[in-house]
């Protein structure tokens, strides 16, 4: 977690996605259809934000199907990396994208 003042430039944030190590996306937050403090407000108008909380947004190209097993990391300019290793889906819970 960082602060406001620790951040460069939020307009133009560099992001990386890697499945296993692969580059699967790259981008910056200039591409966002919607900037930071207006994504801030939307999701604040419908629920309470806590300090953490992380705000997921759509994804640019280039995902592709994940399996059990992978380990997804995002690693945000100036923030730092978030990695999740995929795990199997629990007996009668919907299933998510990627399974």
């Amino acid at each position: 977690m960082v602060t406001k003042d620790e951040l460069v430039c939020e307009e133009d944030i560099s992001f990386e996605l890697t499945v296993d190590g692969i580059t699967r996306q790259k981008s910056t937050t200039r591409q966002l259809i919607f900037d930071i403090p207006r994504l801030i407000e939307l999701a604040s108008f419908q629920m309470t934000l806590y300090p953490g909380d992380i705000i997921s947004t759509g994804t640019p190209d280039g995902m592709g199907p994940i399996v059990p097993g992978n380990v997804v990391s995002l690693t945000v300019e100036g923030i730092g990396t978030l990695s999740v290793t995929v795990a199997h889906a629990h007996p009668g819970t919907r299933r998510g994208l990627g399974n």
